[in-house]
């Protein structure tokens, strides 16, 4: 009786849960095509969160594909510095990451501003993204640090100034981060400085800067790819989910999705992300991205030549089929 007791419990709190972080019913589904070998994208958004300035920019922007049948997936990554029209057929530009702000009214409308993403990464890569997942650094953070921490191995050593708090208001103060090449165990705060870190050394000391190719928005957009394989893989390991119960108070203020919980559940299990041969692709200045500058005077990324077609065309290339 007890055991059934504490089923029904643990079931209510699992389908509240669902009920909170999407519009979607819990246990309703969407997923017939999980069992083709039809392509499915997953658009994972990171973005800070709270009141502040820049609140609502989405500076992490990863693609998860999977082709269901095969459980072949792949992980693209778009620079947050790509300067696209914003709104649509506007006549008017603005890096990506500031895409969702704009759509959503700056985070009022959640569903709009995440379409509105998911549209613009469509028309970018060529790829059909349907779906989507919001994902608040903060709350991301002390989901990290409930399961345990993540382990990541780290394939270039670096150092960066990292502020204190996301918002300059509250604390303008910064902290020094250095990552040295290897396996590491990482706790939540130490996750998100790695994956988001991009100031030099000279913000906040005397201290030469180590690596600077990894401070720039190819170095954070790999690095952000391996702090989110490291935390799906994390969940997919069944010994983790008695601690996923626990996190879910912080969850549910932390992911938004058009997903239901039992299609993003079924996602996050076909996909595979220990397979070697899982895709990494990067649009970085060593494929076909190229630096510019905006009329404004903004560093920005653009496709080499301003030939957008490059985009879609490397990505169908390196995508794993």
């Amino acid at each position: 009786m007890v055991l059934i007791i504490v089923g029904v419990i643990t079931t209510q709190r699992v389908l509240a849960f669902g009920s909170a972080i999407s519009s979607e019913s819990p246990t309703s589904t969407k997923t017939g095509y999980m069992t083709t070998s039809d392509r499915t994208n997953l658009l994972v958004m990171g973005y800070g969160g709270g009141k502040h300035d820049g609140a609502n920019l989405t500076d992490s922007l990863v693609v998860i594909s999977m082709i269901p049948s095969t459980q072949h997936t792949s992980l693209v990554s778009i620079p947050r510095d790509l300067w696209v029209q914003n709104p649509p057929d506007s006549g008017k530009f603005s890096k990506i990451n500031a895409v969702y702000q704009t759509a959503s009214n700056n985070g009022e409308n959640r569903q709009v501003g995440a379409d509105a993403m998911a549209k613009k990464i469509s028309l970018v890569t060529g790829m059909d993204v349907k779906n989507w997942m919001m994902i608040d650094f903060t709350g991301f953070k002390q989901f990290i640090d409930s399961i345990g921490g993540v382990d990541v191995y780290v394939p270039d050593s670096f150092n960066a100034c990292y502020p204190k708090n996301d918002d300059a208001a509250t604390d303008a103060s910064w902290i020094k981060v250095d990552f040295e090449k290897g396996n590491q165990h990482m706790d939540g705060a130490t996750a998100i400085s790695y994956a988001r870190a991009r100031e030099p050394m000279n913000v906040c000391s005397t201290t030469p800067t180590k690596n600077m190719a990894e401070l720039s928005d190819f170095g954070r957009s790999a690095r952000q790819q391996l702090i989110i394989k490291a935390a799906l893989g994390k969940i997919r390991d069944i010994t983790v989910w008695p601690r996923f119960l626990g996190a879910m108070d912080s969850l549910e203020k932390t992911i938004h999705t058009n997903m239901s919980l039992a299609d993003l559940g079924l996602f996050s299990q076909k996909m595979d992300l220990n397979d070697p041969h899982t895709a990494h692709i990067g649009l970085n200045t060593e494929n076909v991205m190229a630096i510019d500058t905006s009329d404004d005077g903004q560093s920005i990324v653009v496709p080499r030549g301003n030939n957008w077609a490059l985009i879609p065309e490397y990505i169908k290339q390196k995508l794993y089929n």
